[in-house]
C-alpha cells in the first residue's frame, strides 16, 4: 500500500512536541543534530527574510526567529499535523515566524522573488521530486539568493545513494497507525549538482558532514547554491 498524503507525517515528532515546548538554543546540519555547521552557513540572516521547506514543527524556524534577528522566517509545510504541532508550540513568535500550511512547491511557485534565504534540514528537499523543488526554489530567492540544505549522504541502511534520480520507497504510518510508504530522494554528490545547475543554480557547493552518535547514524552532504545575481 502506497500512500503519498502529507498526513504520513501525523507521528513524526509528536512524542517531542509534547514534552518540550522551547525554542531551541542551536541549529545544527547534520543527521544526528548534535554538532558540525550551524547557522552561520546561511550568512547573516538579520533583516532578510527566509523560509524552512518542510519546516515540520519549525523548530529550526523558531531558533532563527529568536536568536538571529531574520524579518521574518516562513515555516511551510504540506502536513496538517505538522502544522498544528508548530501552531501550538510556536504561533507566539508570529509575526517574526510566520506558519505557513501549503504543500513547498506550491507555495514557491506563489512568491517569486520573495526570499533572500531558502534552507531545508532533511525537510521538503528530501521528500519532494528535485525536479519540480528546485526550480520552484530558484523562482522564489531574490537574485543572488540563497539555497541550503541537508540532505542523508547514503540510505539509513547504509545502502549507497542514487546515481541519479531515482527516489525509494520509505516506511511510514498512516495516522491510524497502518503500514505505508513515501517517496524519498537520496542522491550522490554529482547529482544534486546536476539537478541544480539544471533549475538555474549557480555556486554549487556540497560538503560530506561524517556521521555521528545515534542509533541509525548517517554521513549527511550539506549543499549550498545561489541564484544568479543577474
Amino acid at each position: 500500500m502506497t500512500i503519498t498524503t502529507a498526513d504520513l507525517w501525523h507521528h513524526y515528532g509528536r512524542t517531542r512536541a509534547e514534552q518540550d515546548h522551547a525554542v531551541p538554543d542551536s541549529f545544527h546540519w547534520v543527521w544526528s543534530q548534535q554538532d558540525g555547521p550551524g547557522p552561520e552557513v546561511l550568512g547573516d540572516v538579520t533583516d532578510k527574510t527566509l523560509a524552512d521547506l518542510g519546516a515540520g514543527t519549525a523548530r529550526h524556524a523558531a531558533h532563527l526567529a529568536v536568536h538571529h534577528a531574520p524579518a521574518r522566517v516562513d515555516a511551510v509545510d504540506a502536513s496538517p499535523a505538522q502544522h498544528d504541532m508548530a501552531t501550538t508550540l510556536y504561533a507566539s513568535l508570529a509575526p517574526r515566524l510566520n506558519l505557513v500550511h501549503q504543500d513547498v512547491a506550491t507555495h514557491l511557485r506563489a512568491n517569486p522573488d520573495a526570499y533572500d534565504v531558502l534552507y531545508s534540514v532533511f525537510g521538503a528537499v528530501d521528500f519532494a521530486d528535485p525536479r519540480e523543488l528546485l526550480p520552484a526554489a530558484a523562482c522564489a530567492l531574490r537574485p543572488g539568493g540563497r539555497l541550503v540544505f541537508s540532505t542523508l549522504a547514503h540510505y539509513l541502511s547504509g545502502k549507497s545513494a542514487q546515481p541519479d534520480v531515482t527516489a525509494a520507497e520509505v516506511p511510514a504510518k498512516t495516522p491510524e497507525g497502518e503500514s505505508a510508504t513515501m517517496h524519498r530522494w537520496v542522491l550522490q554528490e554529482h547529482v544534486w549538482t546536476k539537478v541544480l545547475d539544471q533549475a538555474g543554480f549557480t555556486d554549487i557547493r556540497v560538503e560530506a558532514l561524517p556521521a555521528g552518535d545515534g542509533p541509525r547514524p548517517a554521513a549527511t552532504l550539506l549543499v549550498t547554491a545561489e541564484r544568479p545575481a543577474t
